[in-house]
């Protein structure tokens, strides 16, 4: 818990803005709603391309200085977040948020990295498991949490103030990072990346593709809720880290006893449920403000006629 708290400031500085951004910069900014996901997207792109350089890193460098230097890109996301959103420009505010997403990318890559194999240092590799596991409680807590404190901080205090706190939880961060010790480098063996690269392509792509329905959901579930006048859109998010946290905590041996591939076929069953789920909720939604539209034009051409 002393390491994974790392991870969970992280995704706070993710989780705080990430109910309110796609609305700024579709609303606010104004521009289409395929701009406002790929602002989000672009923070996950970096997340990807960064991977590899957050590994090498925690291989040479150690763990707890890869914590560090995730936690000090947090930092200045905020810095830049807090610039997006004070400028007077539309485009300058959009290069300014993209440019503050592609750092807290870096920010998250570096921190996630350094917190597994951080917490692996102190408890043995025997318990790889768990420490993923915490790690990815952790994750999804923060997004539970941080997604509806985001949008109570901007109706409260103003949007500009979401910068200021995720420079506060990265410089918190960063500070108690430095107060804890490191654990030993392990030499092990050392591998070419091409070669790790495509021992882990197969079980990679599986969770790259059960993540996309998060993705979706993440990047425009506010959308979505905005585009029929619902509140509290945020909430949906919470939801979903509440049941992310609960099937780790109910679950955390099932792996050991059936297996790492019948838990995923498992999973993946249940995400496609839900993934069905919202589809059918967006068609019937979707007929349901047409069926509005209609009654209202005719009432429109009903009154020109007297």
């Amino acid at each position: 818990m002393s390491v994974v708290v790392y991870t969970f400031l992280c995704y706070l500085t993710i989780g705080i803005p990430l109910g309110v951004l796609p609305g700024f910069v579709h609303t606010d900014l104004g521009y289409g709603s395929v701009m406002a996901g790929a602002a989000i997207r672009v923070q996950y792109s970096a997340t990807l391309l960064s991977r590899p350089l957050a590994g090498r890193t925690a291989d040479t460098l150690g763990s707890k200085k890869t914590v560090l230097y995730g936690l000090a890109a947090c930092t200045i996301s905020g810095v830049l977040l807090m610039s997006a959103l004070a400028a007077q420009w539309h485009a300058v505010s959009l290069v300014l948020l993209v440019v503050a997403r592609l750092v807290l990318g870096f920010g998250e890559s570096w921190v996630g990295t350094g917190s597994i194999t951080w917490g692996i240092g102190h408890v043995g590799v025997t318990h790889n498991a768990k420490v993923i596991s915490w790690n990815g409680i952790a994750t999804y807590g923060a997004l539970a949490i941080g997604a509806p404190l985001g949008v109570a901080i901007d109706h409260a205090i103003g949007f500009a103030s979401l910068g200021l706190i995720v420079i506060a939880l990265g410089g918190l961060g960063y500070w108690l990072a430095t107060r804890m010790d490191s654990v030993p480098i392990v030499h092990g063996e050392r591998m070419s990346y091409r070669s790790v690269f495509f021992r882990v392509l197969p079980h990679g792509l599986g969770l790259a593709l059960g993540s996309a329905g998060f993705g979706s959901i993440a990047t425009f579930i506010t959308l979505f809720y905005a585009a029929h006048n619902w509140p509290n859109a945020a909430l949906s998010l919470t939801v979903f880290g509440t049941m992310f946290i609960g099937a780790r905590l109910l679950f955390a041996n099932t792996i050991k006893t059936f297996g790492g591939f019948r838990v995923a076929i498992v999973s993946f069953s249940f995400e496609c449920v839900g993934l069905f789920a919202l589809a059918c909720c967006r068609a019937y939604f979707g007929a349901c403000r047409c069926g509005v539209d209609r009654v209202r034009v005719c009432a429109r051409v009903s009154c020109a006629e007297g």
